[in-house]
């Protein structure tokens, strides 16, 4: 099976040999390359709505995989037990919802030992809730397809601090660094280790924001009113903190 460029990203951030669980899986695309291609043992691909479960059912059916992927009717997390998987996938989903599932689901969450979570929109209230909760920031990454950009993030869950380290030897970084006070604007808005990894396809993503908002503010240079003047406002402020992100790609 071949995996949009998306999803591929997303997908190889998984830990090889970790049981999945991925919420809201639609076609099952994401467990059946990773069953498939031997990456993982075993998963569970969840979903909300009865259509996109038999849709993922068809599709697992096919690969043969139906004794390695089960499939469950779940709101987020519901039908998955405690430890019954270390890596969960929440892909495609908007930021607020992504935050309701890791909130409705944080019993659940803290027994797995990393999350991956591609959120489509407000993902700056995404780092910054997961901050705040105590989740630390193992990786993030990027890319684009089709005009479009996708950022991602591979979090380990606030849980037991005997499981500070993982087998890759990561260690817990300082409390300070990885507390919502600890970032910045720019960094919440376009993440701390995309930029500090000089990202290419942030910098990409970076120049057009730029030029976007340049753009915009010259069209409304000559025009003046309430609604004008507080969006010319939220444009400068916005180009502030996209130019505050370029200047780590000077460095």
């Amino acid at each position: 099976m071949e995996l949009s460029k998306r999803l591929n990203a997303v997908a190889s951030l998984v830990t090889d040999g970790y049981r999945l669980a991925d919420i809201g899986t639609d076609h099952a695309y994401i467990p059946i390359f990773l069953v498939s291609t031997g990456k993982i043992p075993a998963a569970v691909a969840m979903d909300v709505n009865r259509g996109p479960l038999l849709r993922a059912e068809e599709n697992i059916r096919t690969y043969g995989l139906e004794k390695r992927i089960a499939t469950r009717i779940s709101d987020g997390f519901a039908a998955l037990e405690k430890n019954e998987a270390d890596s969960a996938v929440i892909a495609g989903m908007g930021g607020l919802l992504t935050i309701r599932i890791l909130k409705e689901g944080a019993d659940t969450v803290r027994s797995l030992k990393e999350c991956i979570l591609q959120p489509q929109s407000e993902i700056e209230k995404v780092r910054a809730f997961l901050l705040e909760e105590g989740f630390f920031f193992l990786r993030e990454d990027m890319v684009e397809e089709d005009g479009k950009y996708y950022p991602m993030m591979k979090v380990r869950p606030p849980g037991d601090e005997s499981d500070a380290r993982n087998e890759s030897g990561w260690e817990a970084p300082d409390e300070e660094e990885y507390s919502a006070e600890g970032w910045d604007a720019a960094e919440l808005q376009y993440g701390k280790l995309l930029l500090e990894g000089k990202h290419p396809v942030l910098q990409e993503y970076l120049q057009r924001e730029i030029r976007i908002r340049t753009q915009i503010l010259d069209r409304l240079k000559d025009r003046d009113s309430t609604d004008v003047r507080r969006r010319i406002t939220e444009l400068e402020e916005e180009l502030k903190i996209a130019e505050r992100g370029m200047d780590h790609y000077a460095v």
